[in-house]
């Protein structure tokens, strides 16, 4: 089972670098009758990663220790749902189930109507490069990243799943970003390819529906990555600017000003190398996520630590790097239109994509800065949450304020409708002295929130001004992902700043006071489970103005194969306002326990605005119509 597991993947890393060669041949020379076997050569290529990817899915839900992947993520005592989970939690299985979205899509690529309206000699260098990445994969996959590795004897059990890795959000949260950086393989490929052979046919029509999905799995993917790290690290916020979770948000920024970038080519027709170019960025930063989160490169709480992939990895980056930046400066552009100047609202969606960019270069930087001090001093230097707040949310308030004069400008320059943009400015400068004189003095908090309810009033108002709006679903899926946003934006504004946030000792009936709320600690009871050696759990009762408003349940475990470890699970009660958060911390020798507590503002306005930008671009996509097909 082992080595035909193995024998399945060298098959299709064979398969896929000989096609792709074949496809490169036969693109030079115009050889489009080969079309035909590249298509079904990346059928059947792709037939063998699925072929092992079931073995070793079968050899979890089987627990078969023989496998040294298994045996590393597996335990006997571990729930079923997470020990098919194991497929994705560790660094070989994640990689494999990558490649396996990458393989998958490209067959679903291969049926649609968007594939169909490229030029032969287009889809052949589309073959080139996205069989080239897939070789690339399964070359970490056979070579230094190899799940199939047997072990002799076969232990009788595993060392087990990380305890921070069972949670219901992690179920989810690894395959949509997975989802999400094997789908922007479609359009990136697809971007060179257009580039190199001087498509007619505008890829960003082609690959619009791929770009969209990537964006929402990617997106969704981040969103439920920041409720675990909420609901199961007990850090007291859903953010922490750890590599792992930068490694993500990174591609998101390149991923999104390519959306903004891509109107205005399908508006104007221009920008196309900018638009090739961030497409093929926006894929390599998702390489490059990988890189920092499987190379050790960068020490994590959750990463995968040192790793041999890491070498493969950075010069894997350099090729794709390269090869980009000779397509899309050796590229015939089609049309050389110049744009409007910034005060119009292609202007402004430039200026929305340059300060993504800055964003994510910002995120990088301060996410590789352990690696770069390293060039002048033997002690690596890191940059903590402080660092990214100072930085970045200044950056997401003048984002928020440029979707609030945005839509008011015309498409070539000008105010579009004079009312809305006055409008909105009132709501702005009230929500500035409504807030500043409420107690929101902290002057980022203050403008980012003013702005986020300054933008809501413009939508609603963009709606009422202009009815036909009101008749497309893209209009209210593509205003809808700016509210949810925006209601972020708003969250965020509150919940960070404003967090209170204390540690308390309590003996049994004791009570502790944070904000306005009284918090008693009643009981603690012990039991274990299968999974568990250990679990301690308090009882809380939270009170406000004398008014029970509910209990929570914290607790503090140990695993089995994890006794030198405790894990927290906390408990939160459930506010759209100020939201109530505990995490027990341990015991002192008195029997006494030790909790922290914090009192969230707004904090569910975060996974509200988040829940609709992952839904909303459903409302966005649109149907391709097949060569031929009447209108």
């Amino acid at each position: 089972m082992h080595l035909t597991g193995y024998v399945g993947l060298l098959f299709s890393l064979l398969a896929f670098l000989f096609i792709a060669a074949w496809a490169g041949f036969a693109a030079w020379n115009d050889k489009d009758d080969a079309l035909v076997y590249i298509e079904r050569g990346q059928i059947l290529a792709a037939g063998g990663v699925i072929f092992s990817s079931l073995l070793l899915l079968v050899a979890l839900a089987t627990r078969d220790y023989s496998f040294q992947y298994i045996y590393d993520n597996v335990d006997n005592a571990l729930a079923f749902v997470y020990t098919l989970t194991g497929f994705w939690g560790g660094r070989e299985g994640s990689l494999l189930f990558w490649e396996l979205i990458i393989a998958v899509s490209g067959i679903v690529f291969l049926y649609t109507p968007g594939y169909k309206t490229l030029a032969p000699r287009t889809r052949l260098y589309f073959w080139m490069f996205f069989l080239a990445i897939q070789g690339f994969f399964l070359l970490l996959l056979t070579g230094w990243s190899n799940p199939f590795i047997e072990l002799i004897p076969a232990p009788a059990d595993g060392r087990g799943l990380n305890p921070l890795l069972r949670n219901p959000g992690m179920i989810f949260h690894p395959p949509l970003l997975f989802f999400g950086f094997a789908g922007y393989t479609i359009p990136a490929a697809c971007a060179l390819a257009a580039a190199i052979a001087g498509e007619q046919k505008s890829w960003i029509k082609v690959c619009r529906n791929w770009n969209i999905l990537s964006w929402l799995f990617l997106t969704a993917g981040i969103v439920l990555g920041g409720w675990w790290s909420y609901m199961e690290l007990g850090w007291g916020g859903y953010w922490a600017w750890d590599p792992v979770e930068n490694a993500s948000l990174i591609p998101w920024f390149a991923g999104t000003a390519v959306l903004h970038t891509s109107v205005i080519e399908a508006r104007r027709n221009a920008l196309q190398r900018t638009n090739v170019f961030l497409m093929a960025l926006t894929f390599l930063l998702c390489i490059f996520s990988t890189y920092l989160t499987r190379s050790g490169v960068i020490q994590s709480l959750h990463s995968f630590g040192e790793s041999p992939v890491a070498i493969p990895l950075f010069w894997g980056q350099i090729a794709i790097l390269v090869i980009t930046i000779m397509v899309t400066f050796m590229s015939e552009r089609h049309t050389h239109r110049s744009l409007s100047d910034f005060l119009s609202r292609q202007g402004m969606l430039v200026l929305t994509a340059w300060f993504l960019l800055a964003l994510g270069m910002v995120v990088t930087l301060g996410t590789m800065w352990p690696v770069i001090s390293q060039l002048w001093t033997d002690k690596a230097m890191g940059l903590d949450a402080n660092f990214y707040n100072r930085v970045c949310l200044p950056f997401m308030a003048v984002l928020v304020l440029l979707f609030c004069y945005c839509p008011w400008l015309g498409w070539k320059g000008g105010v579009r409708n004079k009312f809305g943009i006055i409008s909105v400015t009132a709501v702005l400068v009230a929500g500035l002295i409504g807030f500043y004189v409420g107690g929101i003095t902290e002057p980022l908090a203050t403008l980012t929130a003013a702005a986020s309810v300054a933008a809501m009033v413009g939508i609603v108002l963009l709606f009422v001004l202009y009815p036909a709006l009101r008749k497309a679903r893209h209009n209210w899926g593509v205003y809808g992902i700016h509210l949810g946003l925006v209601l972020m934006a708003l969250g965020i504004a509150f919940s960070g700043p404003y967090k209170i946030e204390g540690e308390f000792v309590l003996d049994e009936g004791e009570v502790a006071q944070i904000g306005d709320f009284e918090v008693k600690y009643l009981s603690m009871t012990e039991d274990r489970t299968e999974e568990l050696r250990a679990r301690a759990t308090t009882t809380l009762e939270v009170s406000k103005d004398g008014v029970v408003i509910g209990m929570m349940n914290p607790d503090k475990r140990i695993y089995k194969n994890f006794e030198q470890s405790q894990f927290a699970e906390v408990s939160t009660i459930f506010s759209l306002g100020d939201e109530i958060y505990s995490t027990l911390l341990g015991f002192t020798e008195d029997e006494k326990a030790s909790f922290k507590i914090s009192v969230n503002p707004l904090v569910n306005w975060v996974w509200i605005g988040g829940t609709l930008m992952c839904i909303m671009p459903f409302l966005v996509l649109s149907r391709i119509r097949r060569p031929g097909e009447k209108k």
